[in-house]
């Protein structure tokens, strides 16, 4: 689904991490880790397109690619359940799931609050739905786990495993103890870049 060759970004001449080989196949779960400051969060841009490059490559198949940063693209003054209708709407999905979703990720009860009203978690919950709605094979996930209480970090974990039962795959950035305990993954620490002796 998705393959990196030597990928590297550079800031103000020098390298932000040394150069990513990554091969992503349908079904993979796929953890970014590294210190604060390392770059996770500029590979995953990277990954998802919304950076560019320095040097290297990176193929994507043909497909979707749902990228979920740490500006969720909510709509503020929109709804819950607005927010979720637009999303299904501009992705071709069908809306008839929201109702279900809502549910699923403890949104029922703040389904009609406009976005700006909500927790730092229930945002994160409502960008999780989204995302859940949306027909991606590719997840490109940057610290999904954050922001949420005990049982939404379970929610990742069972939405996380549904997307890769389907044969989708996901790549995601995560420090720490927070990684999902009961799925098979493969780890890529970022290495900080090294000039050549």
């Amino acid at each position: 689904m998705l393959k990196s060759h030597q990928l590297l970004l550079e800031r103000h001449f020098q390298p932000v991490f040394a150069p990513v080989d990554l091969e992503v196949r349908g079904g993979e779960l796929w953890l970014i880790t590294g210190a604060n400051g390392a770059g996770k969060t500029t590979l995953i841009r990277l990954l998802a397109g919304l950076a560019r490059p320095t040097s290297g490559r990176l193929l994507r198949e043909a497909g979707t690619v749902a990228y979920l940063g740490h500006q969720l693209g909510l709509k503020a003054d929109l709804s819950v359940v607005e927010n979720l209708a637009f999303a299904a709407a501009l992705s071709g999905g069908d809306a008839l799931p929201i109702q279900r979703t809502l549910e699923r990720l403890d949104l029922a009860d703040a389904s009609h609050q406009a976005a700006r009203t909500l927790s730092a978690g229930q945002r994160k919950r409502c960008a999780l739905a989204r995302l859940s709605l949306t027909p991606a094979s590719l997840w490109l996930l940057d610290e999904p786990y954050a922001n949420l209480d005990a049982p939404g970090v379970k929610v990742v974990d069972a939405l996380l495993a549904e997307h890769l039962d389907g044969g989708g795959a996901c790549v995601m950035s995560t420090h720490g103890a927070l990684r999902p305990p009961d799925l098979p993954w493969r780890e890529l620490a970022i290495q900080p870049w090294e000039a050549p002796a």
